[in-house]
Parts: C-alpha cells; structure tokens; sequence
C-alpha cells in the first residue's frame, strides 16, 4: 500500500514538472520565437462576445479544444465531435468576464440512433447589466440606466462519415442591443476532427464564426452638438478564427492518464496565438486541468481550473470549473454542468 502510495505521489510530481517545465519554456521563447503579425487588425470585427470561451474545460486548457474528444460543451468547441456523442447531453456554463458583466451558455446535443449523426440546439447569451448613461456635458451621469446585450441561437448538425472521421456544423443567429441600437447577422462554425487509434491521437480544424458584415442600426441621438449624424453606417465583420489542434494521451494507466492538447488561432482580427493543455484525469472521477496562451496580448499566468464526476441516478453528472488570471480584468471564473441521459444510447450497428 505504501508502496503504491509512492508511486502515485512520484506520478503527480514527474506531471506537475513536466506542465512547469513546458511554462517556462513557452514564457521565454516566445518573445524570440513568435512574431506579433496581425496584431494591426486588432479592432476590426464587431461582436466580439462571440470569442469568450464558454467551455469550462477548454478555459482551463488555455482554449486547446479543438480536438478534444466528444463532451457536453463541444457544440461550442468543435460541433464535429458531437457526432461521437452516444446518449442525449445537456450542459450550461455561466463566465464572470468583470465590471459586472456576465454571459452565459446552454446548450442540448440528440444523437440519432440509425445514421451515427447528432443535432443539438445552444444559446449563447450576454448581459451588461444596468449602465449609466453619460453626455458631453452631463459626465457624472444624466440619471438614466442603459444596457448591453448580445445573443447567439445556434442550430448543430454533425455526422459521422467514417469510424475515424466526422464533420458537423453550427449555424447561428446572432443579436445585438446596445441602448436603442441593434444589429443581427448570421454566421456559422464548420469543423472536422480525424481520430487515430495511437494513443487517442486525434486531429482537429475549425472556422469559428464565419459570416458576412453587419452594422449597428440607430439614430437616437439626443444632441447633434459636434457628432457624427450617421455614425452606425460602417459595416464591420464577426471575429472569425481558423483553428487548427492535436491531442494526445501520451501515458496511460489502468485508473489515471494524461493529456496533451495544441491549437493554433488565426483570428481575423488580431495576430495569430498558441494554446497548450494538459489534463490529469484519475478514476474518470477527478479531472485536473491546466494551460498557457502563447502570443495572447493581456495574458501572462497559466489558466486551471478541475472537473469533478458523480451520477444522478444513472445518468452521469458533471460539474466543471476553470479560472482564467487576465492581467487587466483580474481572474475570470467559469462554472459548468452538464449531465447525460444513459437511457439513449445509440445501438450497436454495423455502419
């Protein structure tokens, strides 16, 4: 007993050296390393909710999600991987941005049973909560309240083309209120993931919110005193990324593994970024996670956070947590739960 005590503590410290090692490599080669390219697009997309992780696992990887197997959130992280889904899923997440402001996400993915292919519905919502409306010359306030709220209903649809192939797709419909200015647009996420049979090496790429250009409608403006009469006649586009990952469980035992996970960003407003995770996983009960954003202005201290396992009844029962340090908003938190239905499981076929 001792002795296998032993073994695990030495495990935990060779993991813990391991992610420590891989940080600070990362930290002092990438001011060498990596180019800041594209960091002169920054502010040229509109709706940029659209790019708060939602995931609560992926924010504890950094955002290295992309080629994650299938879980509750992959709708958001990549809507191919739900197809790999074998029962009704069912998840929500609630992210602490700061100042106030919080967005949220629920989401439900329904694997059919015939043709190895899942549909699933997600909303994606944030709230500014109550803001004071400021002029010119009443800067303390004019007494009256305004708000900020976003929204993204998303329809998915994945398929299963082959044991090791899938594709699925999210289209969205996307809302804006800002006061008495709206806009809404459509976009879509479009996903592959390839799965290997070497140490659940997977492969992943994604184009997350692509669609056209939009622009905010209004014209209640209260004085015209030195303003722009139409300001709200630009048309800005949605803060698309290509997204390309890896993952892998490089060791395994019989109750505790380790993963790996890489992602490249190329955002069409910003300059491109890296992301890498790890995830200790023990019994499938006790998940540790943590990751680093490469190349990601405002972002210097690794990410963590936990995921813990239970049942309600037969159905397993997951609760998730990720804390994400910014260096100018402070930690962010992020909660999740999600919960599968065991009852619709898809049967055994041949395919």
């Amino acid at each position: 007993m001792a002795y296998h005590l032993n073994f695990k503590m030495r495990d935990m410290k060779n993991i813990a050296t391991i992610f420590i090692g891989l940080v600070l490599l990362v930290s002092s080669a990438s001011a060498q390393l990596i180019p800041n390219f594209g960091a002169q697009r920054a502010g040229l997309s509109t709706l940029a909710f659209l790019k708060n992780d939602l995931n609560p696992r992926s924010t504890a990887l950094s955002g290295a999600s992309v080629s994650l197997d299938a879980d509750a959130f992959s709708s958001y992280t990549n809507p191919a991987a739900t197809a790999d889904l074998k029962s009704f899923h069912g998840a929500m997440s609630n992210v602490t941005i700061g100042a106030g402001i919080q967005q949220s996400f629920l989401s439900v993915s329904i694997p059919r049973k015939k043709n190895f292919s899942t549909f699933g519905f997600s909303l994606n919502m944030l709230n500014s909560g109550a803001m004071e409306k400021r002029t010119e010359f009443q800067p303390e306030g004019t007494g009256e309240k305004f708000y900020v709220t976003n929204m993204a209903l998303g329809g998915t649809y994945a398929q299963q083309l082959s044991d090791m192939f899938s594709a699925g797709i999210t289209m969205k419909f996307i809302y804006e209120q800002i006061d008495t200015y709206t806009n809404a647009t459509v976009a879509a996420d479009v996903s592959f993931l390839y799965k290997t049979d070497y140490k659940d090496l997977n492969f992943a790429v994604m184009i997350q919110n692509f669609g056209g250009s939009s622009s905010i409608n209004g014209d209640d403006l209260p004085e015209d005193f030195n303003r722009n009469l139409n300001p709200t006649a630009d048309d800005y586009s949605v803060p698309t990324v290509f997204s390309l990952g890896a993952s892998i469980i490089p060791w395994k035992k019989e109750k505790q593994s380790l993963l790996i996970a890489l992602q490249l960003n190329h955002p069409s407003d910003n300059a491109e970024n890296y992301r890498i995770g790890l995830e200790y996983e023990y019994m499938k009960l006790l998940y540790v996670r943590a990751g680093y954003m490469l190349n990601v202005a405002s972002q210097s201290l690794p990410t963590f956070g936990f995921g813990l396992r239970h049942r309600i009844g037969a159905h397993p029962f997951y609760i998730n947590y990720a804390a994400n340090p910014t260096d100018f908003l402070g930690v962010q938190h992020t909660v999740g739960l999600a919960i599968g239905i065991n009852k619709m499981d898809r049967e055994n076929e041949e395919r």
